[in-house]
């Protein structure tokens, strides 16, 4: 387990390297409305992570988030904002920190980048319709990307030897066919209210095209 420990320190540390954005920090240090949304996009994945239910000890499934807040802040500012929610769950108890680098690369840094993935797909393929933005880029997206990261953690802890593989299908595994819905739900209707009310909070949403009247 401690190597596996490691693996996920080392590849969400590289993640961080990685995702340096000088343009987004020199927001940040410049526009107080933009810290004030990135803090409160913070606490606001910190309550979804920390609400957190499973069958059996260690087996927790929550609701991710991470696709509304990839469109939001785009994935390289998505992934450097969970941090704040991690270290709260490290201060409150709620996660040992040990596992931060392999529940942050499994929940934060793959859902991130396979959201933005999908986004990108939807825009480079697809018409730019507010419907596609909203149904499959929020909708359909944030429920490929729960079930991936299911996917991955059922993986992580059959490889790991955690659990025996029949114990991971039907206390872990098998929710994927109940969390699928209300996540892709919630991102959508976040999409659907900001898109309405606050096109400006999306980075990946471009009102020119997206509401063109030609369309």
């Amino acid at each position: 387990m401690v190597y596996w420990q490691l693996v996920g320190w080392g590849c969400f540390l590289v993640s961080l390297w990685l995702c340096r954005s000088p343009v987004g920090w020199k927001k940040m240090r410049t526009e107080k409305g933009y810290q004030h949304f990135v803090f409160a996009s913070a606490i606001v994945l910190f309550c979804l992570w920390a609400l957190k239910a499973g069958i059996r000890e260690g087996l927790d499934i929550h609701f991710l988030g991470m696709t509304v807040l990839t469109l939001c802040h785009g994935p390289r500012i998505a992934i450097w904002i969970c941090v704040l929610p991690l270290t709260l769950m490290v201060a409150f108890g709620l996660l040992p920190f040990a596992d931060v680098g392999l529940y942050a690369f499994t929940t934060a840094v793959l859902p991130a980048l396979l959201s933005y993935a999908v986004f990108w797909l939807t825009y480079r393929y697809m018409s730019h319709h507010l419907f596609i933005y909203i149904f499959l880029a929020g909708f359909l997206n944030a429920a490929v990307t729960i079930v991936f990261h299911i996917c991955v953690v059922s993986a992580g802890y059959w490889v790991s030897g955690l659990y025996a593989w029949p114990n991971i299908v039907d206390n872990y595994l098998m929710l994927a066919l109940l969390i699928w819905f209300p996540e892709g739900l919630l991102n959508g209707m976040a999409i659907t209210l900001m898109t309405v009310y606050r096109p400006h909070w999306l980075r990946t949403f471009y009102d020119n095209e997206y509401l063109s009247p030609e369309r």
